[in-house]
Order: structure tokens, then sequence, then C-alpha cells
């Protein structure tokens, strides 16, 4: 299901999401030259509403119209969830899901996953960036599998704010970190001019580098999180996040706790009677840490700990597909 190509596909820099079909017949990976022969490699719309990695990759094709300072290697994921404006198909897996050490196995997008991940290796991939947007209120932030100096060197040359996380497993950059410097980026909602031209920035000063430097990074350069929990909502439960009667309302000011700390006693939201268990929030090692992090009253499901979440959205159809939020703690 995978097309390669070794040029710029006609109409590819200035296609939009809805033309993006008509322009790819499907998955793709682009091989370009560069001064520079071990390729920087990006992955784009691996969800097909997170257009800023595309556009971002758009602006550097345009502006290097000739030799580029490093080889480039470029994925464009989900072309046809992107046609249609959503993040996949009910019937398609999530492509950052199924690269090499995820969970599952068995589907046409594993293959193409690590047929990617070889191909990569052979050329000696020298770093590797996938970019994305999320739904709810978040600031730019890096997200890095492994704790070491390039990775991190790499991360902060798009936000200082950079998280460490583990779960879920098949994620590309946990793919690519055994190749080589692998980050994710996560630039905010879609649409927005300034998180494309940050994200087209990251990608001109990985393409510039010669090498990652061999000191570590200042601690008070920047701040890094570790993602301890995910928060899942059963699929039997309705929930609302205007107040609606649902069987759980979510608090109308959940987006905006992203990234703050939250104090013990913090309320997200009001369970009905009859539900048993409000959310789920699942460790690394996939245990069950719902007593742990959240405690009932009543009807209120309250924080029991001091804990930081990110991606908190109103986006019904993000939190079925993928989860609710994430749980962080601070790191040194």
């Amino acid at each position: 299901m995978l097309t390669v190509l070794e040029e710029i596909p006609d109409g590819l820099v200035t296609a939009t999401t809805s033309d993006l079909a008509r322009v790819l017949p499907g998955p793709t990976l682009i091989h370009l030259p560069g001064r520079r022969p071990e390729p920087l490699f990006v992955s784009v719309l691996q969800h097909g509403n997170e257009d800023t990695g595309l556009k971002a990759v758009q602006s550097v094709l345009a502006r290097h119209a000739g030799q580029l300072p490093r080889a480039l290697s470029v994925f464009v994921g989900n072309v046809s969830a992107a046609a249609a404006g959503v993040r996949r198909f009910d019937d398609q897996p999530d492509y950052n899901r199924v690269w090499p050490g995820s969970a599952s196995s068995g589907l046409p997008e594993h293959s193409m996953m690590a047929e990617i991940v070889e191909d990569l290796r052979r050329r000696r991939v020298f770093a590797s960036i996938d970019i994305h947007n999320n739904t709810g209120l978040n600031p730019n932030y890096s997200c890095v599998n492994v704790l070491d100096d390039a990775f991190l060197h790499l991360a902060a040359l798009f936000s200082r704010t950079i998280v460490f996380f583990q779960r879920p497993l098949g994620v590309q950059s946990a793919a690519l970190a055994k190749h080589c410097p692998a980050i994710t980026v996560e630039c905010g909602r879609p649409g927005n001019a300034a998180n494309e031209a940050r994200a087209a920035e990251l990608v001109e000063a990985a393409l510039a580098l010669s090498h990652f430097p061999e000191h570590p990074l200042p601690k008070q350069d920047i701040d890094l999180y570790h993602t301890v929990a995910v928060v899942k909502v059963p699929r039997e439960a309705s929930f609302t996040f205007d107040g609606r009667a649902a069987d759980i309302r979510f608090a109308r000011a959940l987006e905006q706790m992203n990234f703050r700390d939250l104090p013990p006693g913090t309320v997200l939201a009001k369970v009905s009677p009859s539900i048993a268990r409000a959310v789920s929030v699942s460790g690394e090692d996939d245990s069950d840490l719902t007593d742990e992090f959240l405690e009932r009253v009543d009807s209120t499901l309250r924080v029991k700990r001091t804990v930081t979440p990110s991606m908190l959205t109103l986006d019904e159809r993000a939190v079925r597909q993928d989860c609710l939020c994430y749980f962080m703690e601070r790191l040194d």
C-alpha cells in the first residue's frame, strides 16, 4: 500500500489536504537528495486532520527549489482521511500505533511502517521528526521516547517544553529512536499560521545540523515532563462538555487545565450514579491507576493527587478514537 518516490510529485507543494488524494495515490514515502546524504525523516498527516506538518514541509520545499542542505525523506500518511478532514476512518487503524513495537500486528499498515523503517535504516537516517496537531488547548511541545542528550537537543529546537513518554506503543518516534534521535512535536490546533511557521523552522534547523552537540542541555533551559498514565472514557458511557445531560458531564473549563499542575480536589466531572467508573487511568505497564489519581465523592470526580494533564480535549471523536488525556509529572 506504500508508494515510494525519488522526486517531488507535481502539485504536492501547493496541495491542500482535500486535494491530496488527487496528487498522491495513498501513503507515500518521498526521498529527496541533499548535500549531506544521511536523510532527515519527517512524517506528516499520520492523522488526517492534522495538517500543520504538511504545510511545514511544503514551506521548506518551496524555499529550497535547488539542493537541500541534507537529504530529506518525507512520509505523507493517511491521505484518504486527510481528504475527508478526519483523524482516521473507523475501519482504519491509527497510523501512529502500528509502527514496529506496536501492541498489535498482522495488518498491511504494520508491514508498511516496518518497510519504511528498514528503508531509512539502510539510508543511515540522521534524525526523525513526527509532526502532529492536537484538538485541545496545548502549548507547542516536543516529545521523546529516550532521555538522551541528542534527543533532547533536537526536541529543544522546537520548544523548551519536552515530554518523555513510553506509552502508547507503536508510535513513529519510538520505532525510529532505535536508529537515530527521534522526536514527536505537537503543534497545537490546525490552522494556525504561527504554528506552521514554527514547525517549518524546526525542519529547517534540523536540515542544517551537521551533528548533535555532545554536551547535555542545561536544566534551566527546558521544562521536562514524564507521561505516567493515559485516561480513557468507557465506550458505553455518554459524555458532554457543555453541561448537557449525560452519564459524564465534564467541567466546561476542562481543556484549560492542560499543562497546569492540578492540586488534589480539582473537579473534573459530574458523574451519574448509574456509571460504575467514569474514566479509567492506565499506567505505562497497563496497570490500573484510577484509584491512585482520581476519587469519586458522591457525584463528583476529583483529582486525588497533584498531576499535570496534557491533550485534554472537547472533541468527542478524538476522545472516542484515542483518549481523554494523559497525566504527567515533572522530571528533574
